[in-house]
């Protein structure tokens, strides 16, 4: 199925919580000086125009990057800080003034890794896959690849490196992308347990994440954390009322660093109406 845009939900909560571990992890993967690799499995456009018709069609990014923007500072934790003054760095290299574009996961990818680092950029959809092949800028050191980040990326591990981190966020239009995702751990592990395997998921039936979260338990590997930011509660109703990302060794200071993040997003997102989960799905 090719008919998801990301355009239409550019900058929202979910955008908020997956970009802001993102960058933290990407940032704690880059103060060693070793290099590592990044890949994205399913990397959308690069970037998006929030007065485009996608996004401006639901204005999703008034209620996710919008309220960070014009947050004091003053009690913003630090990862959402950097996250902040990244958007607003896009911006500015956009030449634009105020909030008018948003980052995708491969800008956050570029931003961080070293200039040696390889970059792995993939998309099933073709209209975005041409956008980001533009975005890109496909060189020795990175690459856009169009098809199905599932199957095309299983040959890039392990990296030369030994380092690297996995973004991985289908659609979930097909339900069948929960179980794929499961699938596609299990055998990227067997190959490189080394890696930092970052999952997003939205919440929109819980049936099926808590059908993922208990296939992960179960599949042996080792030190899972999740993380959840619901805007408003469970309803098959009404779309989607939250997101989540399950991070595979994760960093050491992430937990404690989301023990912060996620009440301040509550607060500042949903005006203490919403609500988060963090757990420690499997041990080290």
């Amino acid at each position: 199925m090719l008919s998801y845009r990301h355009g239409f939900h550019a900058g929202n909560h979910a955008d908020v919580l997956k970009h802001l571990i993102y960058q933290y992890v990407l940032s704690y993967m880059s103060q060693k000086d070793k290099g590592f690799s990044i890949v994205d499995t399913h990397a959308g456009a690069g970037g998006y125009k929030l007065s485009d018709d996608f996004a401006a069609k639901n204005k999703e990014y008034e209620t996710g990057i919008n309220k960070l923007w014009n947050a004091p500072t003053d009690k913003m934790p630090e990862s959402v800080k950097n996250y902040v003054d990244a958007v607003k760095r896009f911006n500015t290299e956009s030449e634009c003034s105020e909030l008018e574009v948003y980052p995708g996961s491969p800008w956050f990818a570029l931003d961080a890794i070293p200039l040696e680092g390889k970059t792995f950029f993939h998309e099933l959809h073709p209209a975005d896959f041409e956008l980001l092949r533009q975005f890109v800028r496909t060189n020795r050191y990175r690459k856009a690849i169009k098809g199905d980040g599932f199957s095309e990326s299983v040959g890039l591990l392990p990296p030369p490196s030994k380092r690297g981190v996995v973004i991985i966020d289908p659609p979930y239009e097909m339900k069948d992308d929960y179980y794929r995702v499961v699938e596609y751990i299990e055998t990227m592990y067997k190959r490189f347990a080394g890696g930092v395997y970052m999952i997003w998921y939205p919440v929109v039936d819980r049936y099926r994440i808590n059908q993922m979260e208990h296939d992960l338990i179960k599949s042996g590997v080792k030190n899972i954390q999740l993380f959840e930011l619901n805007v408003s509660e469970d309803t098959e109703e009404h779309g989607m009322t939250g997101s989540g990302m399950i991070v595979i060794n994760p960093p050491w200071t992430l937990k404690a660093e989301m023990e912060t993040v996620l009440p301040y997003l509550v607060s500042t997102l949903t005006n203490n109406q919403g609500d988060f989960r963090i757990e420690q799905l499997v041990s080290e």
